[in-house]
């Protein structure tokens, strides 16, 4: 059975070029002299499908035999992975059901459909996921492409963190520590990987939004466990259970997992449109938020911060950047 390993990801890295984009490592001196230190922020937010999960899901699909492309493919996500499976599909010349939750940001539904998706609305609170894509994947012979918990789905994301060290380089820039969201944790295990082998005295650290803070639970038992009953958050993209049966050993090595509250991610997506002049999704801007909030120090260091994605619902977007969005 195929493992995810860094070997995987520089394959991942041969099998997209030319493919997904390789996103640039923005510094912005505004922030630099707001933080006292110098960040590197990786633009996922202008990737393929506005999101990292490009990577991923072109990585799984662009594998597949010609019998698996004749019976298409099915995924389960809120809305990134969803919409990255339908474009890598699409560009693939086949078939894909997403099962997407009712409550989905409709920016990121409309993109499903954009790109060629069939979409099946579930409801998060009654129904799983899990078992509607399995299902699917049985009745129509589909193959499943899972959102964080596949080998090449992983090493797929984990060429986020290869290219971050490849541009660091580049500009003369020695990371000192590195960002990321943790959600099922597909993103941060890949960056793992990389990190690992490349810069394995970096510390890596995690960052959840307060309420779904599963990795920080999982991290501190040294066990996949669930967060406490959540009543949602703006980080749609963050909103998993618990972290992935293949991502948790992998992320074992993170230094730490910090979290931040709604308040603070509006604060960040705010700072990313008005200073950044980028626009990025509340759950892509989780490591933004940590930084600007003081949860991590950035003086007289050099940091690198992942903004996983970009896909934000235009009416929160503008509660938030005007300032109307009341979050706690």
């Amino acid at each position: 059975m195929h493992t995810a390993s860094f070997e995987g990801v520089r394959d991942a890295a041969r099998q997209l070029l030319g493919h997904a984009v390789r996103t640039p490592l923005i510094e912005s001196p505004a922030l630099n002299a707001h933080l006292g230190g110098r960040v590197l922020l990786k633009a996922e937010n202008l990737q393929q499908a506005g999101a990292f999960k490009f990577r991923g899901a072109y990585n799984r699909i662009s594998r597949l035999t010609p019998d698996e492309l004749k019976r298409g493919v099915v995924a389960y996500s809120s809305g990134n992975h969803a919409q990255a499976v339908a474009c890598a599909a699409k560009m693939m010349g086949t078939s894909a059901i997403i099962v997407m939750p009712a409550d989905s940001p409709k920016v990121k539904v409309e993109g499903v459909i954009g790109f060629g998706g069939e979409v099946r609305l579930y409801d998060r609170y009654t129904e799983s996921r899990e078992d509607i894509g399995e299902e699917i994947a049985r009745t129509r012979g589909s193959v499943l492409v899972r959102p964080f918990d596949d080998p090449f789905v992983i090493e797929g994301q984990g060429t986020t963190g290869l290219e971050i060290v490849e541009q660091a380089e580049a500009v003369g820039a020695k990371i000192d520590q590195l960002l990321c969201g943790a959600s099922g944790g597909g993103l941060i295990a890949g960056i793992n990987l990389s990190m690992g082998a490349l810069l394995p005295d970096v510390p890596v650290i995690g960052i959840e939004p307060r309420d779904y803070n599963d990795t920080q639970l999982s991290m501190a038992a040294g066990e996949r466990l669930t967060h406490a009953p959540a009543h949602g958050t703006i980080c749609d993209a963050l909103m998993t259970d618990r972290p992935g049966e293949l991502t948790f050993p992998i992320n074992r090595r993170l230094s730490r997992v910090e979290t931040v509250s709604d308040a603070e991610v509006a604060e960040a997506v705010r700072y990313a449109f008005r200073v950044l002049k980028l626009v990025v999704e509340p759950g892509g801007a989780v490591s933004l938020a940590a930084l600007l909030a003081g949860k991590v120090e950035a003086k007289d260091r050099t940091t690198a911060v992942v903004l996983s994605g970009g896909n934000v619902d235009p009416g929160l977007f503008s509660e938030i950047i005007e300032g109307r969005f009341e979050g706690k």
